[in-house]
Formats: C-alpha cells, sequence, structure tokens
C-alpha cells in the first residue's frame, strides 16, 4: 500500500532562533518541533516539558458540577445507596474503578454495575435501571456514557431512581432529564477543555466533590494511573490537562502500581518503564478482553483487587481471555477480507461494510481497526445481536466518522462515538440501504487524500545531529500520543552496509548512514518493512522516515531508528 509523506511547513527561521536562545541554544530542528505544537515562549516550554498539577482546571468550571456535587452530598448524608456505573470498554471500567474505589474511602453505601455488551449492549441500559430500582439504589452515577439516553433517564425518574451523568461524548440535540449531567462537550458548558476522558469526567467530580468536603487531595491523585490509562485506551488527545493526568498517571504505574496493574503487567511480562504504547498495546488489551468476551465486571474486579493474591488470580484469568479474544479477532479478520474479495463492487466503493451474523460481538471494533490496514477507508463491521444488526465503525486519518454516520441516522436504532470511532445498531433489513448510503455520505465528503494513508513528519534531520543529548531531550516530548504524537523525521541520501536482513514477521534490520559522515551509523528497525531487503543494497541511495528510540539489550542502551517507510531516491 503506497503511503503519503506530508512534511509539515518550517517554523518561521527568526522564531527558531529567538526560541532556541531562550532554551540555552536548544537544537534548531527541536526546537522548530516545539513552534509547530504552539510552544512559542519559554514559559510554555517550561509547562510542556515540566507537567504540573496546578496546570489543571478547577472542575466547578464544569456545567452542572455543583449540582452534582450537592446531590452526592445528599446521598452521603441521607445513607442512600449509590450505584456506580459505567460502559464495559477500559475507558468505563476504569472510570467506576476509580470513583468506586474512592469514594468508598469514605462511604461504604454503594455498588457497581457494567452492563452486558450482548444482553444490554452499550451505554445505560433498562435492566440496569430495574437493578438499581429492585435493590434500592436511588442514585445512579453514569460514567462514560449517558448523554443521549433521553428515554432511559426518564424511565428512570420514573422509578425514583436519580442520574448523574459523567460523559464525554458528543450531545444530542437534547440532554438528559437527569439531576446532573456532567460533559465538556455540552454547548452550553464553558469547561476550558474539551477532551477529557469519560474516566476524566469521573475524576474531575470526585474532584470537586474532595474540594468541597475538603479532603487530602493526596489520595485522590494515587488514583492517576487509572484516569492514565482510560486517556491512552480512548485516543483522546494528550494535550492540556490530558497531558499532565498522563505524566502523573505514568509515573504512578511505574513507582507504586495499584495490585491489579501490576498483575497485568507481570503477565503481560513488561519489565521496563511503561510508556504509553505499552499502555494502549498491553494493558488496555487484557482490560477489554473481559468486556469483548465476558463481562467487564471482571475488570472492574481486578483494578479495584486489595490484595495481590486476589489481583493475580483475577489477572490470569483476564490474560487468558485476551489470549482467546487474539485468537477469535484473527479469524474474523481473516473471513472479513474473504468477503470483501468475493464483492464484486468494492472497489467501486469508497467504504468498507461488512456483515456476518455469527461474529463476535466482542471484537468487531478490532476487526474494523484490522482491515483498515489492509483496505485504507472508513471501515464499519456489523454482527448480530438480539435480533438486530450491531457494530462498530472506523475511520482514516481527518475524516469525521461521527458526522457520516449521523447523516445515516434515519436508517439507524442508536449509535454513538467519536470523529474516529462509533458504535451503532440497526435493523438487519437496512443493513443494505445503510451500506449504500454511508458510502455515499462518505464519498461526498472526504477528500480524495483521505484514502491514502499518510506519514506526518515534523523535520529532515541529519543523522549527525542525533546524539545522547538530542535523544534526551526528545525524550522530555513524552508522554506521546494524539495531539502530542512522537516526532517523525525524514533523512536523504541514506545508504546501508551489507548486512541487511528480516528477522521475526518480516521486519526489516540494517545500519545506516550518510555519505557526509559515515563514520555515524545507525541500527534501524523497520517493522513489515522486510519486502525492502530486496531492493536495497550498498551504494543504493534512499530516503527514509523514522522515529528515534533507545534499545536495551543485555544493560547496554543503544540509539536506535525505527523506520515508518522508505523511498528509493530517483
Amino acid at each position: 500500500m503506497a503511503i503519503r509523506w506530508e512534511i509539515k511547513e518550517k517554523a518561521n527561521a527568526e522564531a527558531i532562533k529567538k526560541l532556541s536562545q531562550e532554551l540555552n541554544d536548544l537544537n534548531e530542528t527541536l526546537t522548530n518541533i516545539l513552534l509547530q505544537r504552539g510552544i512559542t515562549n519559554l514559559e510554555e516550554a517550561k509547562t510542556f516539558f515540566r507537567p504540573d498539577l496546578t496546570n489543571t482546571h478547577h472542575p466547578f468550571l464544569m456545567k452542572d458540577m455543583d449540582k452534582a456535587v450537592e446531590r452526592l452530598d445528599d446521598a452521603i448524608k441521607n445513607n442512600e445507596k449509590i450505584l456506580i456505573f459505567g460502559d464495559y470498554d477500559v475507558d468505563g471500567t476504569t472510570s467506576v474503578a476509580l470513583v468506586y474505589s474512592y469514594l468508598s474511602n469514605y462511604y461504604p453505601n454503594m455498588g457497581y454495575y457494567i452492563p452486558d455488551r450482548y444482553s444490554e449492549g452499550y451505554g445505560i441500559s433498562y435492566q440496569g435501571i430495574d437493578f438499581a430500582a429492585e435493590n434500592n439504589y436511588q442514585l445512579i452515577i453514569a460514567l462514560d456514557c449517558g448523554i443521549k439516553a433521553i428515554d432511559k433517564v426518564n424511565y428512570a425518574n420514573q422509578k425514583g431512581v436519580d442520574f448523574i451523568i459523567c460523559d464525554h461524548h458528543q450531545p444530542g440535540d437534547e440532554i438528559p432529564n437527569a439531576v446532573a449531567v456532567l460533559d465538556p462537550k455540552r454547548i452550553d458548558c464553558d469547561y476550558p477543555y474539551k477532551e477529557l476522558s469519560g474516566c476524566g469526567v469521573g475524576f474531575k467530580l470526585m474532584q470537586a466533590w474532595s474540594i468541597k468536603n475538603k479532603k487530602d487531595n493526596h489520595l485522590l491523585l494515587s488514583y492517576l494511573d487509572l484516569l492514565a490509562i482510560s486517556i491512552c485506551a480512548d485516543i483522546v488527545p494528550i494535550t492540556d490537562e490530558n497531558r499532565v493526568f498522563v505524566h502523573f498517571g505514568l509515573k504512578e504505574i511505574n513507582e507504586n502500581p495499584r495490585a491489579g496493574i501490576k498483575a497485568m503487567i507481570d503477565v503481560a511480562g513488561l519489565k521496563k518503564e511503561l510508556t504509553v504504547m505499552d499502555v494502549v498495546f498491553t494493558i488496555a488489551p487484557r482490560i477489554n478482553a473481559a468486556g469483548r468476551l465476558e463481562t467487564g465486571n471482571k475488570a472492574v474486579e481486578l483494578l479495584i483487587a486489595p490484595t495481590t493474591e486476589l489481583a493475580e488470580i483475577a489477572g490470569k484469568s483476564i490474560n487468558i481471555l485476551n489470549t482467546d479474544r487474539k485468537d477469535i479477532d484473527k479469524l474474523i479478520t481473516q473471513e472479513a477480507l474473504q468477503l470483501i474479495e468475493e464483492d464484486a463492487f468494492f472497489q467501486e466503493k469508497i467504504t468498507t461494510v461488512v456483515f456476518k451474523n455469527d461474529w463476535h460481538k466482542g471484537v468487531i471494533g478490532i476487526v474494523a481497526s484490522r482491515l483498515i490496514e489492509t483496505h485504507y477507508r472508513p471501515t464499519v463491521v456489523l454482527t448480530e445481536s438480539n435480533g438486530k444488526a450491531t457494530g462498530s465503525a472506523r475511520s482514516v486519518k481527518d475524516f469525521d466518522l461521527y458526522q457520516a454516520i449521523d447523516a445515516c441516522s434515519d436508517l439507524l436504532e442508536q449509535f454513538g462515538g467519536h470523529k474516529y470511532a462509533a458504535g451503532l445498531t440497526l435493523k438487519l433489513e437496512n443493513i443494505e440501504a445503510f451500506s449504500e448510503r454511508f458510502n455515499e455520505v462518505v464519498r461526498q465528503q472526504i477528500k480524495p487524500e483521505m484514502l491514502i494513508p499518510q506519514i506526518s513528519i515534523d523535520d529532515e534531520l541529519m543523522l549527525h545531529e542525533i546524539n545522547q543529548k538530542f535523544v534526551r531531550v526528545l525524550n522530555q516530548f513524552a508522554p506521546f500520543g494524539p495531539g502530542n504524537m512522537k516526532p517523525v523525521f525524514v533523512s536523504h541520501l541514506v545508504f546501508c552496509e551489507e548486512n541487511i536482513y528480516t528477522v521475526g514477521d518480516n521486519h526489516l534490520k540494517m545500519t545506516v548512514f550518510q555519505e557526509n559522515n559515515p563514520s555515524k551509523k545507525f541500527a534501524c528497525i523497520g517493522f513489515n518493512l522486510g519486502n525492502f531487503v530486496n531492493q536495497l543494497a550498498p551504494g543504493v541511495p534512499f530516503s527514509i522516515a523514522y522515529t528515534i528510540e533507545e534499545n536495551t539489550w543485555n544493560n547496554s542502551t543503544t540509539i536506535q531508528l525505527n523506520i515508518k517507510d522508505i523511498r528509493l531516491e530517483d
């Protein structure tokens, strides 16, 4: 698959020189990247490089926060039963674990509830409300869901069950009639940062309640590990206060992990300092596996486990589920690719919509992401559940999937999500009509270049510029993620040494240099780039797009280039 290289526009030369001088003659390539990311002076650089918890927003700036805290205080004062309700994915289960665990330090009369993916579906459910009413819960705190639950909140009101909604998804035209609806994306909410995770909104509620009741802030901050996991897993921007939360949350994970997180680290065999990528690709899938294959309650049990022994039991169980999940999503991906191959009209479409009634509902979101790796276009994967078609959608870079699905809303029973990921339910007889409408809507809205995978390159770099000091400063740009991705560099007229080969599953290994400084050599790894092994040879010039990392082996750490793509020179 061809990949488009997009090199970002370089910052103004005078601005680079000025900021470089302010930062003790910082390398101008690194200075340029700071300016590209909106950091223009010394104070902003200090805030960026030295995350501080004082650089977060006051929780009472959020619409309805005063109402939420007042209702929570009333519930505690009157000894009401409180039900902590959350979605079954990582954001939802970490939200429940955080709010339930933290409040349990002060108030015991609580329970938690994760809806079943298969019998109840996404978000607030009638079954969950019935459970609350039948068990005398008078207040539900809904986390990472609820912003569109108009009818269900009305149903709860009729049963005498109040709701505090903590969500971060895009609201509809109507806000639920709950006691309080906390969502920074509400058009009438003046909260200055709109990109919190669902767990982030729950954390803000706990923060506001703690301020009102003069609780020790140190205890609440010990739950930033759970918040960091939610931010990383839900792919929300790691900017503004999210960056601060992830910085300190990773610190908590690496220095003082709670029993459940330690159990996952151990079963995964991680023996290094964890980064955002480790959370995304190692911790998050294990938490998700519980809700995908069995019940999200297992994930909450792991995250709130009070002892190492209980955490180890839960961790091993979830690890087995994650292994099973890998086998299932691999099989379904193969079946989906086969359906695409058999579709005579597929090449005429600019979307992928596939359906099979017996696919496992818990993994179709992963399958959608896998299909995009092969066929780069907005993708919807559907299966049958409770007599309806239910599915997950994933998008390509820069395309607003949510808006495209919204344009098909008359064909849907329900839907929700973000710009890049969404869930939807529709009648089986509407699948074909939805597929055609979705394809036409995307055709009208998408730009042709969005259908070509893109590498966004921050700046050109000469290999001789790379040294330990450069890497040390580069590492301080972390935590990396959406809104602050790991810098990608390009170097031209690069040559490789003779020892070029593949390892593992088609991964390229080689050593490169440039003619202007042939003694400055760097080992490279190119994941899934093994096909280049027959195109490259000593004396053949090429260009590389890459990130810079440190590779530790046998207690020795060296600088390594992680190649993202290669272009032969004309």
